[in-house]
């Protein structure tokens, strides 16, 4: 399986993960709440595009790594701007923590249930 089909299952699961847990936490939770889980899914989501997107470019078609100071440097700067974001997010009392650490978390749920599946259709398709 090519990663642009890997991607485009994660970017769609990325997606359906916070439509859903933004959701829940709209007809469930107060608005604090809800606007961190939505504003957390965003930050992380763009995070991950940025990454997958850097990540892309720093590798040649053969597979050979270029200017790993560039990578490295974008990464750190990357992580110092979700930073930024977080901290201006949580002491200016525009969302609650908690809410946003739910929604930061879409990413690495959408990966478990990438994880999940992709192991669940080996297993089922070894046992037929």
């Amino acid at each position: 399986m090519d990663w642009k089909t890997l991607y485009r299952d994660l970017s769609t699961r990325n997606w359906l993960i916070l439509l859903f847990l933004s959701s829940i936490s709209f007809f469930v939770m107060s608005n604090s709440l809800t606007l961190g889980v939505i504003l957390g899914g965003l930050v992380i989501i763009v995070n991950f595009n940025i990454l997958q997107r850097t990540i892309c470019r720093a590798f040649s078609p053969e597979g050979i790594m270029t200017d790993k100071i560039t990578v490295i440097l974008k990464y750190y700067l990357r992580l110092l701007a979700l930073g930024v974001i977080i901290y201006v997010l949580i002491t200016k009392g525009w969302v609650d923590p908690i809410g946003l650490a739910i929604g930061l978390s879409t990413v690495v749920i959408s990966i478990v249930s990438f994880g999940i599946s992709r192991a669940w259709k080996t297993y089922s398709t070894e046992a037929t």
